[in-house]
């Protein structure tokens, strides 16, 4: 579903102040070993809460989001609620969407993100709602209009339905636009310790063979907000960008790649990786070098060269107080 999931695009400036609140719902039909609807809150890419159609209950996953429960008990109850009440409602709209199109007895999926991102700076808050069908865009939610945009023709049944429930609607931008920045600023002041830290990355060169790519690797860093490039002279230069994933640990991991088999041995000096990362002041810089290049095929060493001369100064610019 390539506009379903959530790709944030980070230039040179990386935006340090803008976090996210996003609940992913999915109802589905014909799986017997997976629960007929799951619900997941996230907040900045860490799971905070969830619950299913066979608990019919809310549960906090982290320690800050128990104990923001065990102060606000009515949250609790009210992600309850809800969880119940629409896990009905797409039973009702998936069953609804299956008999239209013909296609009873089979799986099929229906998932829905929606949550709200607050710049903490400016407090810009921006709402956003989509469905998705079967892997694919299907539905969107305008705030402004009140209305649902459909992808595919098929989609056009649920859109007039929805349409028709104008106390649904006006819930929804409610929700989105007051409800949940409040309940995200609320889950930043509970969950700061482990939601707003910042941890540097380990960054490595990696080559597969001698006529492989050499690839830039970053990893252990947190927040996922973060932009990594190659450049040649000062100039960044338009590589393809991984993604940027989340490792068991709760951190993240991403690389670029550069091909080097036209580049020739004098001007191997002139290219350089950079990673940048919310937070932090300074870029950190990886040479590209032979010498530090871990490799399939032979023994290097590992080393990595930051825009800095000492790792305490990136610490003391990440905690100035300290």
């Amino acid at each position: 579903m390539k506009d379903f999931v959530l790709l944030l695009l980070f230039y040179h400036v990386v935006s340090p102040v803008k976090h996210s609140l996003t609940y992913l719902l999915t109802e589905s039909s014909g799986l017997q070993t997976f629960p007929e609807f799951v619900a997941v809150a996230v907040v900045d890419e860490v799971q905070a809460g969830c619950c299913d159609s066979n608990s019919k209950r809310a549960e906090p996953k982290q320690d800050w989001a128990k104990k923001l429960i065990k102060d606000h008990p009515q949250q609790l109850e009210f992600y309850t609620q809800i969880c119940v009440s629409i896990y009905v409602t797409l039973k009702t709209d998936l069953v609804t969407l299956e008999q239209y199109l013909n296609q009873t007895g089979d799986v099929h999926i229906l998932q829905v993100m929606a949550g709200c991102e607050w710049d903490d700076e400016t407090e810009e808050v921006i709402g956003f709602t989509q469905i998705g069908y079967d892997g694919e865009d299907f539905l969107s939610f305008d705030l402004k209009t009140l209305t649902w945009n459909a992808y595919k023709p098929q989609a056009v049944i649920i859109q007039h339905k929805w349409d028709r429930e104008k106390a649904q609607s006006i819930f929804i931008k409610n929700f989105l636009t007051n409800i949940c920045p409040q309940w995200l600023k609320m889950s930043l002041d509970y969950g700061k310790s482990s939601l707003l830290r910042t941890d540097l990355p380990s960054v490595f060169l990696l080559q597969k063979t001698p006529s492989s790519p050499v690839s830039c690797f970053a990893t252990g860093f947190y927040p996922h907000r973060a932009d990594m490039f190659w450049r040649k002279d000062g100039e960044e230069l338009h590589e393809e960008r991984g993604e940027i994933l989340p490792n068991h640990d709760g951190s993240f991991q991403m690389s670029v790649d550069l091909n080097v088999s036209s580049v020739s041995p004098d001007d191997w000096k002139k290219y350089e990786c950079v990673f940048q990362l919310s937070g932090l002041k300074d870029d950190i810089i990886t040479k590209l070098d032979k010498a530090v290049i871990r490799t399939n095929w032979g023994e290097t060493g590992i080393k990595c060269y930051t825009s800095t001369n000492n790792i305490t100064e990136l610490s003391e610019q990440l905690n100035p107080e300290a």
